[in-house]
């Protein structure tokens, strides 16, 4: 399903997150600030930059996309469903036992999850070997890893950071999620990362900056990254936690709090 309307693009997004409140409501469990936070991005990726067949979850040349913030995956969940990947009811039975929708992604569950995510700081290593495997392999498929601004502060990344750049890994682009806030607060508090732009680049990487809701900078920004040659690319997204509920915006608490039946209806109101 591919969308060339930035209009039509942000309807999308609009769905996806009533989607992400649905499924975190029944299950009472999961994280919806961060999940809305990273939506916009994501449905670029999906609805307008990326390679795939939902018939064919494994096809050899699909573009490749690991979510190393593996607990923002309802937001994965509710594209791949509306995408065909699964049957949108299973959406229901997210964190339930012996669901395929566990509360962090599997790829021994869902063929179209193209890695095991949760412990952060992995996503990217794993991106290397993917985008490696690749080139070895003379294909042409891109590999898309997001991370987490709170990720950032995780040692693997920065040494997986140096493996991109020391083999060129030009099919491969990081996209920041950076909205300032993980579970204990603040990430400009808990530990500084910035300035990622500055830090990236002296690591070698073609850096891009963008704001994370903004839908036709985003299709735009993805268009060039995916162009770069010679080096991996960085998207620094600047996203608000929560994004398109009024009461979860930038409140910390959204982390990985649930909204309770009467928020729920509010946040589904304000999202029509």
């Amino acid at each position: 399903m591919k969308l060339d309307s930035h209009k039509d693009l942000e309807q999308k997004a609009r769905e996806i997150r009533r989607e992400i409140i649905k499924m975190l409501s029944i299950s009472g469990s999961g994280h919806p600030g961060g999940s809305l936070s990273a939506t916009d991005l994501m449905v670029a990726l999906f609805y307008h930059e990326m390679n795939y067949n939902p018939n064919e979850p494994l096809w050899p040349d699909r573009d490749r996309f690991v979510l190393s913030k593996g607990h923002c995956c309802p937001a994965l969940y509710a594209i791949l469903a509306d995408l065909g990947y699964f049957p949108k009811e299973k959406l229901k039975t997210l964190r339930k036992l012996n669901s395929p929708l566990q509360g962090h992604p599997s790829y021994t569950h869902i063929p179209a999850v193209e890695a095991s995510t949760g412990p952060l700081g992995q996503g990217l290593s794993v991106g290397n070997g993917i985008a490696l495997a690749g080139k070895l392999d003379k294909k042409d498929y891109h590999v898309y890893v997001m991370l987490g601004d709170g990720e950032m502060q995780e040692g693997n990344v920065w040494e997986a950071m140096m493996t991109s750049s020391h083999y060129k890994t030009d099919n491969l682009t990081a996209i920041v999620d950076y909205n300032n806030l993980q579970i204990d607060g603040k990430v400009s508090e808990v530990k500084e990362v910035m300035p990622l732009k500055d830090k990236f680049k002296s690591f070698g990487w073609e850096v891009f900056e963008v704001n994370g809701h903004k839908m036709k900078d985003i299709v735009k920004v993805l268009g060039k990254a995916r162009k770069k040659k010679g080096k991996p690319s960085v998207i620094i997204a600047k996203t608000i936690k929560g994004k398109g509920v009024s009461f979860m915006e930038n409140i910390v608490d959204f982390h990985g709090v649930t909204p309770n039946e009467e928020e729920t209806a509010k946040a589904l109101k304000e999202l029509e």
